[in-house]
């Protein structure tokens, strides 16, 4: 019978060695039963020094955390616990190797608290800690992949500003709102004046260059969250701007005309003697009857406008 039960507790010490993850029981007075080598491996605490000691003694950091209330209920009320992953990532001082220990990068962890009735004896409880750092990092690297698709997808590749099908988007959902809401909505179509005769001139990586200069200085001047410029093709440009009415769009389009003249960027082959831009403005009233190619058009005619009366310069859209 003696023999049995050696086996038996043999058995179970290899079972706990063999667990991959921490395993620690408390008993009634929170003293440390049980330390496995899980635990000994990642906290670097022998089951020695251990074994029969206050856990929140041995651990005083955890003391008034959720893993001490957790105890608690565990051990007053048979109540089971599960720390959340989010907002408790890693409680316990577990480190992979002595590189991490040494750079404070501990293993993330999912921690479990669960009552264990003893026969003949007071309540303990039972503490499973699961190393889910290779999780948390592939979910981490699964969300910035995302992201970077998602800019990917939406950011144009030369400029950094939005691309046609992120300007798609904001407009469908624009447009919605403007109608729903029964306000204004303005649309700027720019194009850089002369821009082959540039390209011809100066060669395609100073065009990219005038281009990238050009987008950042009219992105700066766009300081309400709504409002967006995308590059709508080639040399092309197109501004949403929400609520806001015909003079205040006109407002912004010269002010706009005005900054990229003062960037004073050389092309020899104009008039003006530097980079310049045309810009149609069209706004949708909530009366007004058309939709989004409607402004898209109005805008384009706009746009035509100025090109024909001379370039540089801003033209709005005639109500039909």
């Amino acid at each position: 019978m003696m023999q049995s039960e050696a086996n038996r507790l043999g058995m179970l010490d290899s079972v706990l060695g063999a667990l991959n993850l921490g395993t620690v029981v408390l008993d009634h007075a929170r003293r440390v039963v049980v330390w496995n080598a899980w635990m000994q491996q990642y906290s670097g605490l022998p089951g020695t020094e251990v074994i029969g000691h206050d856990f929140f003694t041995l651990f005083p950091e955890l003391k008034g955390k959720r893993i001490d209330s957790a105890v608690q209920q565990a051990l007053r009320d048979n109540f089971p616990s599960v720390l959340s992953q989010t907002l408790h990532k890693a409680p316990f001082a577990l480190f992979a190797n002595a590189a991490a220990r040494a750079a404070d990068e501990r293993l993330q962890q999912a921690v479990a608290v669960t009552p264990i009735e003893m026969s003949g004896a007071a309540r303990h409880c039972l503490i499973q800690i699961t190393d889910v750092s290779v999780a948390v990092n592939r979910e981490r690297l699964l969300r910035d992949q995302a992201l970077e698709l998602r800019s990917q997808t939406f950011s144009d590749g030369l400029t950094g500003i939005a691309n046609r099908r992120h300007f798609d988007v904001a407009m469908e959902k624009e447009i919605r709102r403007a109608k729903r809401a029964g306000t204004p909505l303005s649309l700027l179509m720019i194009d850089i004046d002369s821009f082959k005769a540039y390209n011809d001139h100066y060669g395609h990586q100073q065009g990219d260059d005038s281009l990238i200069r050009v987008a950042s200085a009219l992105a700066q001047m766009l300081q309400r969250p709504l409002d967006l410029i995308a590059r709508y093709g080639g040399e092309e440009f197109a501004v949403i701007l929400p609520e806001m009415d015909a003079e205040q769009s006109m407002n912004m389009a010269e002010a706009m005309r005005a900054t990229i003249t003062g960037l004073a960027i050389p092309h020899v082959t104009t008039a003006t003697g530097h980079v310049t831009i045309s810009i149609g403005v069209a706004t949708h009233q909530a009366s007004d009857p058309g939709d989004i190619p409607f402004l898209l058009g109005a805008a384009d005619k706009a746009l035509y406008m100025a090109k024909r009366a001379g370039r540089n310069r801003v033209e709005m859209a005639v109500p039909a």
